[in-house]
């Protein structure tokens, strides 16, 4: 009797751990001054195969902002202390000299939701100087985080 008072007790635990929706798994944004494409590039695709959500929670700067064309809209947020800042692409030479990388510019820049593009555009391109996209602006284009 006791055995399959136990199974029932066990079988109806099981039955309502499957039920109850998992944790939403998040990666956390909170301050990222950028740096070289290639590991962002790897982070962000590796977060859109996990699905996991996006929440950025302060800058987001450079190639940081990769994570726009990278990750699905829909599993990124943005909290009131979130900034995305965006500049033209640059390389640096064997000398340690930075150059502007105009092709790469324009790839990026096709590659961000037509909504930032087109916020990007009519703040004046992407150049040598750093654009923030911040506050109501950034709320007008991701949700804010729940």
């Amino acid at each position: 009797m006791r055995t399959a008072f136990a199974r029932t007790i066990l079988l109806a635990t099981m039955l309502c751990a499957l039920a109850a929706p998992p944790a939403r798994a998040e990666v956390r944004i909170l301050a990222s001054p950028g740096g070289q494409v290639g590991p962002f590039l790897d982070l962000f695709e590796g977060v859109r195969e996990s699905g996991e959500r996006v929440v950025i929670d302060g800058p987001c700067l450079s190639a940081c902002t990769l994570v726009l064309s990278m990750v699905p809209n829909n599993r990124i947020c943005v909290t009131p202390r979130a900034i995305l800042g965006f500049h033209a692409a640059r390389s640096v030479d064997p000398r340690g000299r930075m150059y502007a990388e105009p092709e790469a510019s324009e790839l990026v820049l096709e590659a961000y939701p037509a909504p930032v593009r087109g916020w990007i555009r009519r703040h004046g391109g992407l150049t040598s100087r750093l654009l923030l996209l911040r506050g109501r602006e950034l709320s007008a284009i991701y949700p804010s985080c729940r």
